[in-house]
């Protein structure tokens, strides 16, 4: 992270569904490289924020700047172009497809020959260690297995940023164990992430700083350390005393 410059950066956007506030004038800034934890209670706007760096929403207000180009009216379409991937809660592999076909669709879309779509899918497989799984139909894949099938193919588009939305969300402790590692991997190919999840543990190992919100506005911003010994975050999580 010596570049000082951010990836990406969102000033002061706000987005309300009728009455509404789902987003806040929130502001964020991350490096190249970098891991940002989202953390915050249900409700507390984090996929809403997602959806406005994502492009399938577009703000009320403020601003997003990525790559040093202004994105604030782009579509989603042309924002996974200029290298912006991402997750979703739900997973919804293409059925009646193998693993690999599914990881083949984004790099056929982006033109690649489909000898080396095929060759590209079967290395980021490896990456995520579900090489195995290539030939197998995405119906017969466990929830873990889904999901890693999803953060394949988000990579697929081979993203500056990636955007994962509770990748972890659903699995035991033994399977979210298992996904930090590759959630660092990512990290060390050169993609910055910014990561939305309910387990604040998981967060804080992967996380070079996190950010909390609570009814779409920042309450915390800052090493992973600080942040979850803040006031304002163990109300919001636990209540008042």
């Amino acid at each position: 992270m010596s570049n000082p410059t951010p990836l990406l950066r969102v000033s002061d956007v706000s987005k309300r569904f009728g009455g509404v506030q789902a987003v806040g004038g929130v502001s964020l800034d991350l490096a190249p490289e970098e891991i940002i934890g989202i953390i915050g209670p249900n409700g507390a706007g984090k996929t809403s924020f997602f959806n406005l760096v994502s492009g399938m929403h577009i703000p009320d207000s403020g601003t997003v700047e990525f790559d040093g180009q202004d994105i604030t009216r782009m579509n989603s379409t042309d924002r996974a172009r200029a290298g912006i991937g991402r997750t979703f809660q739900i997973v919804r592999p293409f059925s009646g497809m193998t693993v690999a076909e599914n990881v083949m669709v984004p790099l056929l879309v982006n033109n690649a020959h489909v000898s080396t779509a095929h060759k590209k899918s079967l290395e980021l497989l490896e990456d995520l260690d579900i090489h195995h799984l290539a030939d197998t139909p995405t119906e017969a894949l466990t929830l873990a297995q889904r999901k890693r099938v999803e953060v394949a193919r988000a990579l697929a588009t081979d993203p500056k940023l990636l955007l994962l939305d509770e990748v972890l969300a659903g699995l035991n402790s033994r399977e979210v164990v298992s996904v930090l590692p590759f959630v660092k991997r990512v990290r060390d190919r050169g993609v910055a992430i910014l990561m939305i999840e309910h387990i604040v543990s998981a967060v804080m190992e992967v996380s070079d700083r996190m950010m909390v919100l609570d009814h779409g506005k920042v309450i915390a911003h800052g090493v992973p350390e600080s942040v979850i010994k803040d006031p304002k975050v163990v109300e919001a999580y636990l209540g008042a005393e």
